[in-house]
């Protein structure tokens, strides 16, 4: 069957699978666009308004469901529109391919209109990327795209498309297989590791386990929670773990980290069974390194062996997927004689809780201004912890990490590793698409909102309910807080002046726009904003000045919390 390579790109995307894809359109993809109105709703493309935009929304749809997002733009401008939300998947380790227009392979090189070396921009920050240099390569390289973004640790993917490719015909040949012969994840531990991890356990006193992204990419949430309850160890995670262990449980701690809760970081300072799944152990979780963890040994389960070591010298590595790995250590668990393990580890739990109850995150009421914190827990009392929360980042993202009680993989949607501003927002509107009829929350700053707030409309039009939870302190908080802590509060660059009025910005687009200025009012108008079928703005004026505790000084261990 001869297709154009147009024609040949839907029909691969169609088999992997792939019935929405968000872009912007520009003359070296316009042959695609000219085929995608031929399949209907088979395969739904989403008109952005910014390429940045497409990313963060294929990246929220894909942490969202598990699936590859996918997403396109044209060539020169709008792929280097592309390259922030592609770091930010990449430093998440979020499936997702993105398509990108080329010039024709005749004038690669010649400084031709819109031309760019994407494949060479985002070489830093891809799993893998591809130019595609003739048609009939185009379905075998989509088909590896695809196998690499979703296998191992997953990542982005990019494929470079030429217009003479596009336009070139050949005959269409689906490739059923993927080898590819340097690319060979491990999915299945060393037994012999299993085995050393499972005495790790029947020798500790003090265990602790912690939980990262890898454990909600790799679907191992239910096998987490279960070698938790079932050895009563009590549990902490990265921000980006959050929702791996249900935050209501008597064995969470907390997240762990700079803004982690006392709790856990004092129990990372004390333990003596460390085991780490999923985790990058990553500067804002581990604190100075030499002093991280010092009385443990430390345990790193990951299928990606260069995170291992990597920052963290472990003891015992194991080198797997997270769920395969967890099911090998209940089934070495099954065959060894039971321990009465919540009596073994009683003495450290009550240690645990009494550190909870000494610290706790707290804040102090206000008198005239409602507290951000207050606005994360009425929407948590609300929610009950069953809506899909992303955020952008700052602020606002710590108080939704430490009071947001988060109950079940993949309703967390944030930038962790590279910190993403304006990244909440068309997040929220991607995991929508993925779930319409599930209330979908963007928990947002004033000053990160306005990084992206074009995509109003792009909600607006495809009748999407997503909530922007507008925290407006007026000022870029978390950098106002690191000046005033340790800068000698000489600030600067951080207030905003002139700001917007974001209802009559809400109503301008088309959506609904709330404001809330007294604590009484807040409870009732996030109830009325949250039942609401439309697309809505919750302008929540808080307190300027508010910091967030605890907070670990940059270079700092993790028991040197700074406390409110």
């Amino acid at each position: 069957m001869q297709l154009n390579g147009a024609r040949i790109l839907i029909e691969c995307l169609i088999r992997e699978g792939v019935n929405i894809i968000f872009g912007y359109p520009g003359g070296s993809v316009l042959d695609i666009y000219d085929e995608l109105p031929q399949y209907g709703e088979q395969l739904r493309h989403i008109l952005v308004r910014h390429e940045q935009a497409a990313v963060h929304a294929a990246d929220g749809y894909a942490r969202a469901t598990g699936k590859v997002g996918v997403c396109m733009a044209t060539s020169g401008p709008g792929a280097t529109n592309t390259v922030t939300g592609i770091a930010t998947a990449y430093c998440d380790s979020i499936p997702m391919v993105i398509f990108t227009g080329q010039v024709p392979t005749g004038l690669i090189g010649n400084d031709a209109f819109q031309e760019v070396d994407i494949a060479g921009i985002t070489r830093p920050c891809t799993k893998h990327n591809y130019v595609v240099k003739d048609v009939k390569d185009l379905a075998k390289v989509v088909r590896q795209a695809f196998y690499l973004a979703r296998s191992g640790r997953p990542g982005p993917v990019l494929v470079d498309l030429p217009k003479n490719v596009l336009q070139g015909s050949a005959e269409f040949v689906w490739p059923e297989d993927v080898s590819l012969r340097s690319y060979n994840p491990t999915y299945r531990p060393n037994y012999a590791q299993i085995r050393k991890v499972v005495d790790a356990l029947y020798n500790a006193e003090r265990p602790l386990l912690f939980g990262g992204g890898g454990v909600i990419m790799s679907n191992a949430s239910e096998e987490f929670r279960n070698l938790a309850k079932n050895l009563s160890i009590p549990v902490t995670c990265s921000l980006m773990g959050l929702g791996a262990f249900p935050c209501d449980h008597p064995q969470w701690l907390g997240m762990l980290g700079m803004h982690g809760t006392y709790a856990a970081n004092k129990a990372v300072s004390n333990a003596d069974l460390l085991i780490a799944v999923g985790v990058r152990f990553d500067d804002r979780v581990t604190g100075r390194l030499s002093s991280f963890a010092p009385k443990a040994t430390i345990v790193h389960i990951d299928i990606d062996p260069t995170s291992i070591h990597k920052n963290v010298n472990v003891r015992i590595p194991v080198v797997g997927d997270c769920r395969n790995s967890l099911i090998a250590i209940r089934e070495h668990l099954a065959a060894r004689e039971p321990l009465p393990w919540k009596e073994r580890f009683a003495a450290w739990q009550g240690q645990l809780d009494e550190w909870k109850q000494e610290q706790p995150i707290t804040w102090t009421p206000g008198e005239t201004t409602i507290k951000p914190q207050e606005v994360i827990k009425a929407v948590d009392k609300i929610t009950e912890g069953k809506a899909i929360l992303t955020t952008e980042v700052g602020q606002h993202q710590m108080w939704a990490a430490q009071l947001y009680n988060f109950t079940e993989p993949r309703t967390l949607l944030t930038s962790g590793g590279l910190g993403t501003m304006g990244y909440g927002f068309p997040a929220a509107i991607g995991a929508q698409f993925a779930y319409p009829n599930k209330l979908v929350i963007d928990v947002s700053g004033d000053g990160s909102f306005q990084m992206n707030l074009q995509e109003l409309i792009t909600a607006v039009s495809n009748k999407l309910p997503v909530k922007v939870l507008l925290l407006n302190n007026g000022c870029l908080g978390m950098v106002r807080q690191l000046q005033d802590l340790f800068y000698g509060g000489r600030l600067n660059a951080v207030d905003i002046p002139d700001q917007p009025d974001f209802v009559k910005l809400a109503e301008a687009y088309g959506a609904e726009g709330y404001r809330v200025a007294k604590l009484e009012d807040l409870e009732s108008t996030l109830r009325t904003a949250f039942a609401s079928p439309n697309t809505a703005i919750i302008d929540v004026i808080v307190e300027r000045d508010e910091n967030v505790y605890p907070t670990v000084p940059s270079g700092a261990s993790l028991d040197e919390m700074l406390l409110l």
